[in-house]
């Protein structure tokens, strides 16, 4: 079943990880991706996964956080596909090198984190939101964090700007909602990104293992997954909403790996 037929899907960051995978998992269920990321060679890349496997994408190189860009990047969806259905405005991160507690951050990565974001999401649910209306509906589907709900002793940055896209998706949901417009969020936890490999050290990634519920940490098709369903009619009914997507990790008491130890044998 082609969950997603006649839908043109626009997804920023596509290039790799979970952007990737929602990208060729779109296309799987019947769906036309516009395939955007800052890199152009990651971008083509991605486009050309999808082409093999029998789908149809369009690689365009976009920076989120300058408008222009943004306002190209729908534009070349227009052109190629004629519509624009879902949106996932899934860029976003921080440095974890800079971004820091609040005494010691970087306050130009704190400016950069607000850029990369919230504007982008902002930025790009203007310009997306005049041709979902046109078309009767969309869904636009916004990537937060597990970071945005709970307090940590670093990326102090990355925590706010994420909490503020989880209030922009709920004032996107209310505002347009009369449109048949839908926003939701996604709040992932931790994932086995390239990001994520290559920023963490193996003892941080092994201690966020033993913190989830579940044994194991999160894959890109994970929330992959979470954006086919949020971008089909089947979540016709769901708006404004959070879904987090970590595995349990933000459920789970902290003394409850330690306490497995007493469970009997």
């Amino acid at each position: 079943m082609e969950r997603l037929k006649d839908k043109v899907a626009v997804i920023t960051g596509a290039g790799s990880g979970i952007g990737r995978s929602a990208a060729e998992l779109m296309s799987g269920q019947g769906a036309r991706v516009v395939v955007a990321d800052y890199d152009t060679g990651a971008a083509t890349e991605t486009a050309a996964l999808i082409e093999k496997a029998g789908g149809q994408a369009l690689p365009v190189t976009v920076d989120v956080t300058d408008e222009s860009s943004i306002v190209d990047m729908i534009a070349a969806t227009v052109r190629e596909f004629g519509s624009l259905n879902v949106l996932c405005n899934h860029v976003g991160g921080t440095d974890p090198r800079t971004d820091l507690d609040l005494l010691c951050m970087d306050m130009d990565e704190f400016h950069r984190a607000v850029a990369r974001n919230m504007t982008s999401t902002i930025l790009g649910t203007r310009h997306a939101l005049p041709l979902m209306i046109r078309a009767g509906g969309g869904s636009i589907i916004n990537t937060a964090s597990v970071a945005a709900l709970v307090g940590d002793v670093l990326q102090t940055s990355y925590g706010a700007v994420k909490a503020a896209v989880v209030s922009i998706t709920k004032s996107t949901a209310v505002q347009y909602g009369p449109h048949n417009v839908r926003c939701n969020a996604i709040a992932p936890g931790a994932v086995m990104t390239p990001a994520l490999e290559n920023n963490l050290p193996e003892s941080v990634i092994d201690s966020l293992r033993k913190g989830n519920a579940l044994p194991r940490l999160g894959a890109p098709e994970d929330i992959g997954h979470t954006m086919v369903f949020l971008a089909s009619d089947e979540s016709r009914y769901l708006t404004g909403q959070l879904l987090v997507v970590d595995g349990g990790m933000t459920m789970q008491s902290s003394a409850a790996p330690g306490r497995r130890a007493q469970l009997p044998s």
